[in-house]
């Protein structure tokens, strides 16, 4: 296909979810390789934000093909990075994955965090740095980025636009404070970006003209059964938490979004928008999520980086990927495929 005018274009909002950001991986590979879509913004926390610079990065470098490359180049050194398989070889009673020592889970939570036991020994900070090129992410031209961390002392939302962007705020973004404390970053310390802004929404609003945003999901939003032991009360009070902010900012954009239609009832001439009320008034929600998939994985399982378990959410990946498009594409452009109006 020529051009990009005849593709149609959509904004990016990816979620964080410590390896499960694989799944993300896999959703971004199955988008860039269909020639009829063009991102144009995208936004994300934790591991949606490393998925986003990776793809900012790669996307400048080398196109849809460079950024599909970028993607796999990351998650492999990822792979070859994380000790492989131990979260699956001890079993509950309910044959799912048990709880690991916490010296052993320590060990994981290395992989994910800034810092860990050893000063300077830290694996994903390296990885970050040895794969993506900042100053290429900072001048890219073929798609906006911003990623989200938390302030420690204030608990506020900071966002690093594309400008901002360095390995030092990527770490901010993917810091799980419990272990391994914070990433300053000039002067100031932040956690991860998944507390307040798991993705952010709001900035995505303003940026690009497209009114089309999807929204992939790792951390399941619903579960029918009510967790009754210590596992998985604790799987699902993680979900709860870094899908609260998502929730808030939907409800925030159903409520204002709900509020200037209501100025189009009949003899009522609505005020001229400003550039952001234009955009939340015509706002087109989608989502990729893979809950059925991901539902049998519990919160520990986001530190399971080994290469099989990377390479199999890459593949629910691809394949929610898949569905979406084949089941949705149509409606880009049109209408929303998720109703806003839930959330209010």
């Amino acid at each position: 296909m020529s051009g990009t005018r005849r593709r149609k274009q959509v904004k990016l909002a990816l979620q964080g979810g410590g390896s499960h950001g694989a799944f993300t991986w896999g959703v971004l590979d199955r988008l860039l390789e269909d020639e009829r879509l063009e991102i144009e913004a995208v936004s994300g926390a934790s591991a949606g934000a490393m998925n986003a610079a990776v793809l900012a990065d790669g996307l400048q470098a080398g196109g849809r093909a460079g950024a599909r490359d970028a993607l796999r180049r990351f998650w492999t050194a990822v792979g070859r990075a994380a000790p492989g398989g131990w979260m699956h070889t001890f079993s509950g009673t309910d044959g799912t994955p048990a709880p690991l020592p916490m010296q052993w889970m320590a060990g994981w939570m290395a992989l994910w965090s800034p810092r860990s036991f050893l000063p300077g020994t830290h694996a994903l900070a390296d990885i970050v740095r040895n794969t993506i090129d900042f100053d290429r992410v900072r001048r890219c031209n073929r798609v906006k980025v911003c990623i989200s961390a938390t302030h420690v002392q204030t608990g506020a939302l900071k966002l690093f636009r594309q400008h901002e962007l360095s390995a030092d705020a990527l770490m901010a973004s993917a810091c799980l404070p419990l272990l391994f404390g914070s990433v300053t970053v000039e002067g100031e310390a932040y956690w991860d970006g998944g507390f307040v802004g798991n993705p952010p929404l709001l900035p995505l609003m303003t940026e690009g003209s497209t009114d089309d945003l999807v929204l992939v999901q790792i951390n399941p939003s619903f579960r029918q059964a009510v967790p009754v032991t210590p596992r998985q009360i604790l799987d699902r009070t993680n979900e709860i938490t870094f899908n609260g902010a998502l929730l808030k900012d939907l409800r925030t954009l159903a409520l204002v979004q709900a509020a200037l239609r209501e100025e189009h009832e009949p003899g009522h001439v609505p005020p001229r928008r400003a550039t952001l009320f234009r955009h939340v008034e015509a706002l087109r929600l989608h989502r990729i999520d893979a809950e059925k998939a991901l539902l049998g994985l519990g919160a520990g399982s986001k530190l399971d980086a080994g290469w099989p378990q990377l390479q199999r959410l890459h593949r629910i990946g691809r394949d929610a990927a898949d569905q979406w498009l084949q089941t949705h594409f149509t409606h880009l452009g049109r209408r929303g495929t998720v109703a806003l109006s839930q959330y209010a």
